[in-house]
């Protein structure tokens, strides 16, 4: 594809990417067996895996973590008003705050529930169905994955048999999507939709996707210069992981090279 040359120029030592047309194919750039840090993307897979652990019946989104009666679905999507070291900043549902520590309270529920520890229950519940075989959760569920390209479309492509219709559109669809907040990296948003787990683009600028993106995308980046988006208006998917951090250098590039990709997937 003639938009992958813009990835030569990036100034990363290693980048590998894929994209999904809507027809199915699928095109890639570099190594895509290269195993990268994904920094925030791990905060997808601990969202499916969350979402698996309530359709088998372990848990509820609308179970609460804390005395203040924050839900699991609440802490996906950011509205727990938990800041990221888990200091408590506002009461549930009135903010979108980005917090790390939210995650890993949810991943705690689910692995008391389950009685498993969550890295294992993702790696059997996650990993091994979708054959994402060089993925590992190897620190905190908020950011401490490692998996390849490959191993990323593997989760994008398998998500539609892992998980119910109805819970795949309630995942990457907003929740609270009035909440106002601040996007790490691209300040504050009116409004900042998450969905339980996923980003939804919505009308934020600047952001990180390009502005043709439809309000509908979803998905993460992180700060390991990585990123994911999946646009359902065109059905066209995006996975470019870097090992350069997330910094002033993608602010211009990432929404370029979305931009051109899918122009040139669409026309």
């Amino acid at each position: 594809m003639k938009s992958f040359a813009q990835l030569e120029n990036w100034p990363c030592p290693t980048v590998a990417a894929t994209a999904i047309g809507p027809d199915g194919s699928r095109h890639a750039w570099g190594d895509t067996g290269h195993v990268f840090e994904l920094a925030s993307i791990t905060k997808l897979l601990t969202a499916a895996t969350v979402h698996l652990a309530v359709e088998e019946g372990s848990v509820s989104l609308d179970d609460t973590v804390d005395d203040r009666g924050a839900s699991i679905a609440d802490l996906l999507a950011h509205a727990g008003g938990l800041a990221p070291n888990g200091m408590v900043l506002d009461e549930p549902g009135m903010r979108r705050i980005y917090s790390n520590a939210g995650y890993e309270l949810v991943a705690d529920a689910v692995a008391d529930a389950t009685e498993m520890s969550f890295a294992n229950y993702m790696s059997e519940g996650i990993f091994g169905p979708l054959a994402m075989a060089t993925a590992v959760l190897a620190g905190s569920p908020a950011f401490g994955a490692k998996a390849s390209v490959d191993d990323l479309v593997a989760f994008i492509t398998g998500l539609p048999s892992l998980l119910a219709p109805a819970t795949l559109a309630a995942m990457t669809s907003p929740y609270l999507p009035e909440l106002i907040g601040v996007l790490p990296g691209y300040g504050r948003q009116v409004p900042n939709p998450f969905g339980l787990g996923p980003e939804i683009r919505a009308a934020k600028d600047p952001h990180w996707t390009a502005p043709e993106n439809s309000p509908a995308t979803w998905g993460h980046f992180g700060q390991a210069g990585t990123f994911l988006w999946v646009d359902p208006e065109v059905d066209v998917t995006l996975i470019v992981l870097t090992d350069r951090p997330f910094g002033d250098w993608a602010l211009p590039l990432w929404p370029r090279f979305s931009s051109d990709l899918r122009i040139e997937l669409t026309n």
